[in-house]
């Protein structure tokens, strides 16, 4: 369970959400349809209570990826934001929108039967930070910091997508 209120949204920053209840059941989903939506091997998510989402900016377009099921996305720049099983009352947040995802780890996987068998390797790979391991970071991650289109993770006043 994460602490209230907790908040999200999108990279380009045209969606906006508060939560006013915690965080449950934090999964990592591995199914197909989970990869398709997430462009990635896996799609983490939570739950939390309908009523206790609002949206401070914004609103997400959806998808119904089935006929229960319908994703929320930004328009604007693809973030996945929700997952609606209009069959329940929780909505799932995708994980990776929160302002800070480190304050809700899985509990679980689902999907498994999509999962890769290499998934368990991953710690064994090589890691380099994105600046470069303290080392002078190469020209085209000083270009892509200094040209920076993302929101900041904590809520603006105003922002307007930079396109």
């Amino acid at each position: 369970m994460t602490q209230t209120p907790i908040t999200g949204g999108c990279q380009c920053g045209a969606v906006r959400y508060q939560i006013s209840a915690a965080l449950e059941k934090a999964h990592i989903c591995h199914c197909r349809m989970c990869q398709k939506a997430a462009g990635n091997y896996f799609m983490p998510f939570a739950t939390t209570d309908r009523k206790a989402l609002t949206y401070t900016r914004g609103s997400p377009t959806w998808f119904h990826s089935c006929d229960p099921v319908r994703r929320g996305f930004c328009n604007r720049c693809g973030t996945p934001l929700m997952l609606d099983d209009t069959r329940e009352d929780p909505i799932y947040v995708v994980l990776g929108s929160l302002d800070d995802p480190a304050t809700c780890p899985p509990e679980y996987q689902s999907g498994t039967e999509g999962r890769y068998d290499w998934i368990t390797q991953l710690d064994a790979l090589p890691g380099h930070t994105t600046e470069g391991d303290g080392e002078t970071p190469p020209q085209w991650v000083k270009e892509i910091c200094e040209s920076n289109h993302q929101h900041p993770d904590h809520d603006t006043e105003n922002w307007e997508p930079k396109s």
